[in-house]
């Protein structure tokens, strides 16, 4: 099986740098965790040749089973074999952490926010966010990307709703409405198989640095 992890860096800075743009089309899909659980099997027992994508999408049809099967694609393809053994295999807790690490891979705009705005509040132990932060993350991150000043009021809605969303289905937050903070115990099987990658992943689970030391000896 091929390993196409990513490095944090090299998405979040490197990357940027070269093409001055965010993947958005988290729109067409949310966290999706039952879906993604189910490709990490078919991926791990047979590999993806062939998919049956309705085995996959249930309950859709036409564009949107493309639609959302290419961005859940998308975040198999950045996990390792250990990674993916847990989201397919591993109880429901251990397999939104990694569905939610597949994510912040992909879209580097939700690993962002969680890194800069939630994991900053959390450090501090201010575990409300407001859409007045969001606000201020979406302004700051428009200057460094214009491709986010071309977008249509209704996308720069819908972004910032699913956004909230995958948050509380991920539960890093306990409702998109109330948007409170709530940190939750690490799995130690999906602690361990993030730090093999690389240890600044452990980011986007609210941890400390300190924490995130204590993860890699």
């Amino acid at each position: 099986m091929t390993k196409l992890a990513v490095s944090l860096n090299d998405t979040s800075d490197e990357q940027f740098r070269m093409n001055k743009k965010y993947r958005l089309s988290f729109t067409g899909a949310s966290l999706m965790l039952s879906e993604m659980s189910e490709l990490a099997k078919l991926y791990l027992e047979q590999g993806l040749e062939n998919i049956d994508k309705q085995r996959v999408i249930k309950g859709q049809k036409g564009k949107t089973i493309e639609t959302q099967y290419r961005e859940i694609r998308l975040r198999i393809d950045t996990l390792t074999q250990t990674q993916l053994e847990i989201l397919a295999y591993g109880d429901l807790v251990a397999q939104k952490q990694i569905a939610l690490l597949g994510v912040c891979k992909v879209y580097s705009f939700i690993r962002d926010f969680i890194v800069e705005v939630l994991r900053d509040k959390a450090l501090v132990f201010n575990y409300q966010i407001t859409e007045g932060e969001y606000i201020t993350f979406f302004r700051r991150k428009r200057e460094l990307y214009p491709h986010l000043d071309t977008l249509t009021e209704n996308t720069t809605r819908k972004v910032r709703q699913v956004v909230f969303k995958i948050l509380e289905q991920a539960s890093l937050i306990d409702s998109a409405n109330s948007k409170l903070i709530t940190p939750f115990i690490l799995d130690h099987k999906v602690a361990r198989a993030v730090a093999e990658e690389d240890p600044e992943w452990l980011k986007v689970y609210l941890l400390s640095d300190l924490d995130i030391a204590n993860q890699i000896h």
